[in-house]
């Protein structure tokens, strides 16, 4: 008599629902493992992609366009969605532990978290700033914001973001084109509002070619955005006195200091603690050493992609894009340790395209030290672009 032989099931767990983690998900729907139970812990059940975010701030995008809803997703690969905060790991016994008393046992995991900006070391930046992530919360006082200026938008605005990186460089853009947009609609004067930009560094985004950096800080300037150069943030403290609006007094190093009703933190990336604690070896700021297969130095059973992840062999900045194009060769080494198979190295791209949004329906493009101006078809080939990978994640 034939016994029927259930397979051995393993545990593949994923941490994060970034851009490496969704497209893992709908390859393993597309390609599924007899015998792997797959499960994702979020801490939220969308998840914004990221290329489409200061679009989303300008007004171009709706919350929906921008953001892949994991509950479809996790019901296409077959897989368990837990949303739940994870506070630590035990390496040594494979679980994953969670806010909620949840704990989940694993065979293999995954890391795709993003990274948060450090405020740590800046006297009232996590009291009184407004961080980029999580994204959520960053929506939320944005939707606030706007709602204000549009029921009173005779009254003067200003707002301060502290980094002068990519991420703030579109944010600024982005902010300035959406409530000009409001103060226009409601006649009031564009000088009304007052947007500051902090950088630390001489340059504005020190890790791109010479010829974006000039071509974004003449954007800036022309749109009115005020540069503050060679300027660290070192103290933000409220000041009471001042009724109805919020006032703040932000104060540099130098001496200089300026009043706002908001500040946005975009600075310098950070990880969480746990992952430390945890005993993964990790790079100065925290972020997961991995080798070129995308798996962690000191734990084979871990791997790691994204903001997250620090390739030891290929160390890039921390962009969306690289976090996408880690999905495939992500997905492939799970696979292939899943089945008891050899990994196979991924080796990231040292030039990419990139299209960066200047707020007003124009991108600028730059690849390597050529830098085209910004121009309204190069924001349609980005909005081509990212809506085609928006496609992906559409489940009727």
């Amino acid at each position: 008599m034939q016994q029927n032989i259930q397979p051995i099931v393993k545990n593949l767990v994923l941490i994060g629902g970034g851009h490496s983690h969704t497209i893992v998900m709908k390859m393993f729907g597309m390609k599924p493992l007899t015998g792997v139970r797959l499960t994702l812990i979020s801490t939220a059940s969308e998840t914004a992609y990221s290329g489409m975010l200061p679009g989303h701030i300008a007004g171009f995008y709706s919350h929906n366009e921008c953001h892949i809803d994991l509950r479809p997703l996790a019901n296409f690969a077959q897989a368990q969605l837990y949303i739940d905060t994870v506070v630590a790991l035990d390496l040594k016994n494979n679980k994953v532990f969670c806010a909620d008393g949840l704990a989940v046992d694993f065979d293999v995991l995954s890391i795709d978290i993003g990274s948060t900006p450090a405020t740590i070391s800046v006297s009232g930046a996590a009291e009184y700033a407004i961080a980029a992530k999580p994204v959520s919360q960053l929506l939320e006082h944005w939707r606030e914001l706007i709602e204000a200026v549009g029921k009173n938008p005779q009254e003067p605005i200003s707002i301060a973001i502290a980094g002068g990186g990519a991420g703030g460089v579109e944010l600024a853009l982005s902010m300035r084109s959406r409530l000009h947009q409001i103060l226009h609609q409601a006649q009031q004067p564009i000088q009304n509002l007052e947007i500051h930009l902090f950088q630390r560094g001489q340059e504005l985004m020190p890790n791109h070619h010479q010829s974006l950096r000039h071509r974004l800080q003449q954007v800036l300037t022309k749109r009115g955005i005020k540069l503050h150069l060679g300027e660290s943030v070192c103290k933000i403290a409220p000041i009471t006195s001042r009724e109805p609006q919020e006032v703040f007094e932000i104060k540099c190093e130098s001496g200089l200091k300026v009043e706002c009703n908001k500040i946005f933190w975009v600075t310098q990336a950070s990880a969480p603690e746990w992952l430390k604690n945890a005993g993964l070896e990790t790079d100065e700021q925290g972020f997961i050493l991995v080798e070129d297969t995308l798996q962690s130095q000191t734990h084979p059973q871990v791997f790691a992609s994204g903001d997250i992840a620090t390739m030891v062999n290929h160390p890039r900045p921390k962009a969306g894009v690289f976090a996408v194009r880690q999905g495939k060769p992500l997905f492939e080494n799970l696979q292939r340790i899943l089945l008891g198979k050899s990994l196979k190295p991924y080796r990231p791209q040292k030039q990419y395209l990139s299209l960066i949004g200047t707020g007003n329906g124009r991108a600028i493009a730059t690849k390597g030290i050529f830098t085209i101006p910004p121009h309204k078809l190069l924001w349609c080939y980005k909005d081509w672009i990212d809506r085609r990978f928006m496609e992906r994640f559409r489940f009727e």
